[in-house]
């Protein structure tokens, strides 16, 4: 299933490198991700292993080998794929990490944009600080998955203070695809994308198993039913600034669909 007919889909967040952390476990499985993404009309993704304590064998200065060898791989396996050297950063481990080992962690090791993970558990109170910390030190943040944490699922507004801040937001494809009105994780991720305030869509994938994978052509398919032109801008143009260290090209408008028009009903019948 290629992603709606998109000339260059860009996955920003992939474990995609081989026996480092808890994504691909040889080289092998990178293989079989990076064709399936091929498959699905992608050819750039960015490596991002685990930068934190309980993953002491993510090293930043052999990121960059370790893409390049991997590379070479798919290259002589035929698969058009290129990978991008990254990582997925702790805000515990940024606060003992060297500023050369954040940038050789950030994407293409340039040293502008990083890729920080949300944690799972309840937020530090000092969370939105850390982040803030970060950009002072001259870095855009892409925060990795928000959907995902309770503390964020009652309280979205933090998100939305965290974007009038200059964070960037990635949800991720599963999140989008999942099923179930009940589901606290599903309705905060279409929200974001639905309200404006998502900037990347992202596979986030560890394996080819598992009941909660999704592929990144399937969350695009998702997140498409709730804004056309932004989600494609998502996995598109925003990915593309975020690798060249470029400011993001402007947001397309999508028309509000039915869903929204009622709400947007609903609450000036309130008022």
């Amino acid at each position: 299933m290629r992603s709606q007919g998109l000339a260059h889909v860009i996955d920003l967040h992939c474990h995609i490198l081989p026996g480092i952390d808890d994504g691909a476990t040889e080289i092998g499985e990178s293989l079989a991700l990076a064709r399936v993404f091929a498959d699905e009309g992608g050819r750039t993704v960015a490596a991002t292993p685990h930068l934190r304590s309980d993953h002491p064998g993510v090293i930043p200065a052999e990121l960059a080998e370790r893409c390049r060898s991997l590379n070479e791989f798919l290259t002589k396996e035929g698969v058009p794929i290129r990978v991008v050297a990254g990582g997925e950063v702790d805000l515990l481990w940024a606060q003992s990490a060297s500023s050369e080992e954040i940038a050789l962690a950030s994407y293409g090791q340039r040293g502008t944009d990083l890729l920080v993970e949300t944690p799972y558990g309840p937020l530090p109170p000092a969370f939105e600080e850390l982040l803030f910390k970060l950009q002072r030190e001259g870095f855009r943040i892409l925060l990795a998955h928000p959907e995902r944490n309770a503390s964020l699922q009652r309280d979205p507004r933090r998100i939305g203070e965290l974007t009038r801040n200059g964070v960037l937001i990635q949800v991720t494809a599963s999140s989008l695809v999942r099923e179930g009105r009940r589901s606290r994780l599903a309705r905060l991720a279409r929200a974001l994308v639905e309200d404006g305030m998502a900037h990347v869509i992202a596979s986030d994938t560890h394996s080819l198993a598992g009941p909660e994978r999704a592929s990144l052509a399937q969350g695009l398919a998702a997140a498409g039913r709730i804004a056309p032109a932004r989600s494609s801008w998502m996995v598109t143009e925003v990915p593309q600034a975020i690798l060249a260290g470029e400011p993001l090209p402007p947001a397309p408008e999508d028309r509000p669909t039915l869903g929204r028009r009622l709400r947007r009903g609903l609450s000036a019948a309130r008022l």
